[in-house]
C-alpha cells in the first residue's frame, strides 16, 4: 500500500506536469495538440445538427474536430458504430472541456466503485493502489473510453453467477466497442448462461435499433462504410508498440501484415480455448472474472495501452481469489512486474519496436492461468481420487442434515 501511495504521489506530479506542457503553460507549443476526446466530441456535435451520417466522413469530421478545439489538431478517427453516439450527443450539449471532465469522471467513479466491490472493501484505501495503476493516468490523458470499458466488464463479472440476465445487459452494453465483446459468448456459452445469452442479445438489438431510429440507417450504412477501410488505418496508422496485441506487436517488429493477421488468430484462439476450459470447469468467480478481462486485451485485433484497464480489473479478481491464500509470493511479483510494465507500455517513439503492452498484457494472463491451475490442483496430500471421495461424503452429509432438519 505505501509503495502505491509513492508511485500515486510521482504519478500525480507527473501527470499535472503532463496537462501544463500540452496546454503551453511551461513552453510554447509549436503545434496544437488535443486527446482522443476531440473525435467524440466532434462526432457528437455532428449527430446534433442533425448529419451524423458526416461523423464517418473524415473531412466533416476532422472540421468538427477544429471547431471545437483549434485549427490544426492532429486528426483523430471515430470508427465507432452509432450506439456510440448515444453517449457523444450527451456529450456535445456541454461546453468542450466541460464534456471531457464529465465523462472521465462519470466513468471513473462507477469503475472505482466496481473495483471496490470485487475486493469485498468498504474502505476507500483500498482503491489507492488501483488509483496508482499507470493506464488510469493513460485514459485520462488520451481522453478515452477505457473506464467506460472496464466498468462494464467489471460489473458483468461480478453478477453473472446471481444475477445473469442483467449481467447480460452490461455484456451486451460493450456493442460500443464491438470487438471486446469476443470472448464473452465463449464464456457464456460455456458455463451454460442462457438467460445472460438473451439478456446480451436482446440489449445490443435494443441498442443498434435505438440509434437507428435517432439517427437514421443512414448512418448504420455510413460506420459500415467506413469500417469496411479501417483496417488501412490501423495497418499504418498507429504506434504498434502500444497495442497489447499479437498484431501490433508483429507489425512493431517490422513482420508483414499477413503474419500479424496470423499470429492474431492464433492469439484468440488461445484466449478462448482458455475462457471455454475455466468457465466450463466451474472454477471460481475470480478465476473466471480474471481469465475473462485478462484474455480480452490478447484476443481482440485492436487494443491500445490505455485498455490495459481491463488488466487492472482482472488483477483486483486475483486479489480477491487471493483471500486466504496469503497473497502468493508469484502473485506479488506479478503485479508489481505489471505496474511497472504498465508505466512504460504507453511509449510512442517511433524508434521503439519492444512491445511492452503486450507483455504487460500477457503477464496478467499469466498470474490468472497460475490461480486457475493453483485451484485445480488437489490439495497437498491428497489424489485426485480421494478429493472426489470427500466430495461425495460431503454433500450427502449436507443432504442428510437437510431431511433431518427440513
Amino acid at each position: 500500500m505505501l509503495a502505491a501511495a509513492v508511485l500515486l504521489v510521482l504519478e500525480v506530479t507527473g501527470f499535472s506536469y503532463f496537462v501544463a506542457g500540452t496546454h503551453g503553460w511551461i513552453v510554447p507549443l509549436h503545434q496544437p495538440v488535443s486527446t482522443d476526446f476531440v473525435s467524440f466530441f466532434a462526432a457528437g456535435r455532428l449527430a446534433t445538427d442533425g448529419t451524423p451520417g458526416l461523423v464517418y466522413d473524415h473531412a466533416a469530421h476532422y472540421a468538427a474536430e477544429q471547431a471545437a478545439t483549434e485549427p490544426g489538431v492532429p486528426y483523430n478517427y471515430f470508427y465507432y458504430p452509432p450506439v456510440f453516439l448515444l453517449v457523444c450527443i450527451v456529450l456535445a450539449r456541454l461546453p468542450y472541456l466541460a464534456a471531457f471532465a464529465a465523462f472521465q469522471t462519470g466513468t471513473l467513479v462507477p469503475c472505482l466503485l466496481v473495483v471496490r466491490r470485487i475486493l469485498h472493501e468498504r474502505g476507500w484505501a483500498v482503491l489507492v493502489p488501483l488509483l496508482a495503476f499507470p493506464p488510469l493516468y493513460f485514459t485520462l490523458g488520451t481522453g478515452q473510453n477505457a473506464f467506460l470499458t472496464a466498468t462494464l466488464f467489471g460489473a458483468a463479472t461480478l453478477l453473472v453467477d446471481r444475477r445473469p440476465a442483467l449481467a447480460g445487459m452490461l455484456f451486451g452494453a460493450l456493442c460500443y466497442k464491438p470487438q471486446f465483446g469476443l470472448l464473452i459468448p465463449v464464456a457464456l456459452i460455456a458455463a451454460g448462461r442462457w438467460r445472460g445469452i438473451a439478456a446480451a442479445a436482446a440489449t445490443m438489438g435494443g441498442l443498434v435499433g435505438l440509434s437507428a431510429a435517432v439517427f437514421g440507417w443512414g448512418a448504420w450504412r455510413a460506420f459500415l462504410d467506413a469500417a469496411a477501410t479501417a483496417s488501412g488505418v490501423y495497418e499504418g496508422g498507429v504506434a504498434f508498440q502500444a497495442m497489447t496485441t499479437a498484431f501490433g506487436a508483429t507489425l512493431a517488429l517490422g513482420g508483414p501484415v499477413w503474419v500479424a493477421y496470423t499470429l492474431q488468430a492464433i492469439a484468440a484462439l488461445v484466449m478462448a480455448i482458455a475462457v471455454f476450459v475455466t468457465w466450463r470447469r466451474g472454477m471460481s468467480l475470480p478465476v473466471r472474472a480474471a481469465i475473462l478481462l485478462a484474455a480480452t486485451p490478447l484476443a481482440v485485433p485492436v487494443a491500445m495501452f490505455y485498455d490495459l484497464m481491463l488488466s487492472g480489473m482482472a488483477l483486483a479478481w486475483l486479489v480477491r481469489w487471493s483471500e486466504g491464500r496469503c497473497f502468493p509470493i508469484w502473485l506479488r511479483v506479478g503485479t508489481v512486474a505489471v505496474f511497472i510494465g504498465s508505466l512504460l507500455s504507453g511509449n510512442f517513439d517511433p524508434r521503439s519496436h519492444f512491445p511492452v503492452a503486450l507483455i504487460v498484457a500477457a503477464a496478467t494472463f499469466a498470474m490468472a492461468v497460475g490461480a486457475a491451475r493453483e485451484e485445480s490442483r488437489p490439495p497437498d496430500g491428497a489424489s485426485g481420487s480421494q478429493v472426489a471421495h470427500d466430495g461425495v461424503e460431503v454433500a450427502l452429509a449436507l443432504e442428510a442434515d437437510a431431511r433431518q432438519f427440513g
